[in-house]
């Protein structure tokens, strides 16, 4: 079983990853990570927050536990889609290491397109629930349901652009599987 980091020391360098496309998705990828990571920040500063008002103010700030469930779903669907960038994601590959080229090849391009098709109808579903939540409010911090629903409609995004990209980058250049 190979790293990530293994498989990207692999590519060589006329690879589409290296080419411009291919360095915008990893840097969009990035950006996911980045922007999980300074809401993993904000979560951890606002709990503390919550504690402090709680056992030394007297005064819960009653505004944490919603904000934390909107942020938490970024966090999930963000770092979800860069996983499928980076092929971090959950995955069991003793069998499909265990096969010859080919049939390792199918069941790459398999994968993927599961993932594709998912990402797909997350993409679609999000977006209703998007539409369908934009008059009711989340209590507490004002904001409407669609906050809490947007991320599965990036996500989704985000994961057929992905899986798509990956699909073809293995198709047009002979890489590792």
């Amino acid at each position: 079983m190979d790293s990530s980091t293994d498989q990207i020391r692999d590519i060589p360098e006329d690879h589409p990853r290296t080419g411009v496309t291919g360095r915008a998705l990893d840097g969009l990828a990035h950006l996911c990570i980045m922007v999980s990571g300074v809401l993993l920040v904000f979560l951890i500063v606002s709990f503390g927050w919550l504690v402090f008002g709680r056992y030394v103010l007297n005064n819960t700030p009653t505004w944490v536990e919603q904000s934390s469930l909107v942020i938490v779903v970024y966090i999930t669907c963000l770092g979800a889609a860069a996983g499928v960038r980076h092929n971090t994601h959950l995955s069991i590959d003793m069998v499909r290491e265990a096969l010859p080229a080919i049939p390792r090849v199918i069941m790459c391009h398999l994968a993927d397109l599961f993932v594709l098709v998912f990402g797909g109808f997350m993409a679609w579903q999000g977006t209703n629930l998007v539409l369908d939540n934009t008059t009711r409010a989340i209590p507490m911090i004002g904001l409407t349901e669609s906050w809490r629903a947007a991320p599965l409609a990036i996500c989704g995004v985000l994961m057929v652009l992905f899986a798509g990209a990956n699909i073809v980058e293995r198709l047009t250049h002979k890489t590792r599987v």
